[in-house]
């Protein structure tokens, strides 16, 4: 019989190794190499996490995929044995509404229609051309500033913020203090009252702003959650909160993916010379989600928890045990994406799961994707002398936020 776990420290997997594991600096662009013998050897096993719980570890992009799509398996973090990714998120749980991010249907279903229409492919696909004037803007800027420049501070952390606060209704003058305050929300090493307090400032500012909006409405997700909030579809507190959401993912992760998908694309410049060959929309959407594939920078897991007995495989996750789902090793699955370990960007990787899967995939993805595509798509044309101007062996990688990514990215060309 399999033990059993709520979210008390266990003694009873002594031998669970520690999660999230540490990357071989040698590859760092690889998944942790402790995770692949579990996944080939023990793809459902016990690992350890920061307040000494030993949730299950789901490594195989099979049983990813079965796992997310099961009713059973919950989103509610108010559960004892959910695992928390850090102290911060388990100290707010308590006092957080309930969002997308945190409930399971019918509550989830509703949520999601309430914040859905924004993010849908045919509104998003319509900032194509705005996007693409962002992106030249730029580039243009980063051409006529110093040689080496850091591809970070010159368009990968820019454009997201600057799209973000446009869909949302954000001033993008406030760009530093959003950043900021979302890094040490997701910072692992913070301080959890630091953590705590930069989330405060965070509400307050969606706070106001919504109130300013209820008055003033705008062509902006802000304003439209303003008008659920007067129909009585959302609560003012639901829309603060969802809009806190948004603001964060809306940035850090798409900043993230620009500047680490142009690293692998630089430590592969047979994959780059494929980019630079073509502006086929097809091709390069293609290549957005191998990269997607590749580079899976959420490196926390997605974290859930078993609102009853799940049987999978030889093994039972008993009724209030935790779950981790390892994004990055189940889109390196040979038995899903043969040579998973290869970047290949005419590789069909549609069925990747850097997005999650299932329900509470990223409501964000169609948004990612497009700006992914506009970056990728202009760049390495537009500048197709772009090289690293540091060896990768000294650059710096952030291995405390939920993505996993580059501190710095100096470029030349």
């Amino acid at each position: 019989m399999a033990d059993t776990l709520t979210g008390a420290p266990s003694d009873t997997a002594p031998e669970a190794p520690h999660y999230p594991m540490q990357r071989d600096a040698r590859c760092p662009l690889a998944p942790p190499p402790a995770v692949h013998p579990i996944r080939e050897t023990k793809p459902i096993s016990r690992v350890r996490i920061w307040n000494g719980t030993t949730p299950w570890l789901i490594a195989r992009h099979a049983d990813q995929r079965t796992l997310l799509t099961d009713p059973r398996v919950s989103d509610d973090d108010l559960d004892p044995g959910f695992p928390y990714v850090n102290a911060h998120r388990a100290d707010i749980a308590p006092r957080t509404p309930r969002l997308i991010t945190n409930t399971d249907a019918p509550e989830h279903t509703r949520l999601r229609r309430s914040v859905n229409a924004p993010f849908i492919v045919k509104r998003i696909e319509a900032m194509r051309p705005y996007i693409q004037k962002l992106v030249d803007d730029l580039i243009d800027a980063m051409l006529a500033g110093p040689n080496p420049a850091d591809l970070l501070t010159a368009v990968a952390l820019p454009l997201p913020s600057l799209v973000i606060a446009e869909l949302l209704g954000v001033p993008y003058q406030d760009h530093d203090f959003f950043q900021r305050s979302s890094s040490l929300v997701l910072d692992s090493s913070a301080d959890p009252a630091e953590a705590r307090r930069a989330g405060g400032a965070l509400s307050k500012y969606l706070d106001d702003l919504l109130t300013e909006k209820l008055d003033n409405p705008a062509d902006d997700v802000v304003s439209e959650m303003g008008g659920k909030v007067k129909a009585g579809e959302m609560t003012h507190s639901e829309a603060v909160h969802m809009g806190v959401a948004m603001l964060i993912a809306g940035h850090e992760t798409t900043a993230t993916m620009i500047s680490l998908g142009t690293l692998a694309l630089l430590e592969n410049p047979d994959q780059l010379a494929l980019f630079r060959e073509t502006d086929d929309p097809k091709v390069i959407g293609g290549a957005v989600d191998e990269l997607l594939r590749y580079l899976s920078i959420v490196q926390t897991g997605v974290r859930r928890v078993a609102k009853a007995d799940i049987e999978i495989g030889d093994q039972v996750i008993r009724k209030g045990e935790g779950m981790i789902f390892d994004l990055h090793v189940a889109n390196w699955d040979p038995e899903a994406f043969p040579e998973a370990e290869r970047l290949d960007i005419t590789r069909s990787a549609r069925r990747h799961q850097a997005f999650g899967y299932g329900p509470h995939q990223c409501l964000g993805q169609n948004l990612a994707r497009l700006e992914l595509q506009v970056v990728y798509g202009t760049l390495y044309r537009r500048v197709p002398t772009l090289r690293l101007a540091a060896p990768i062996e000294q650059l710096a990688f952030d291995h405390t936020g939920t993505t996993y990514g580059v501190k710095c990215l100096p470029v030349a060309w």
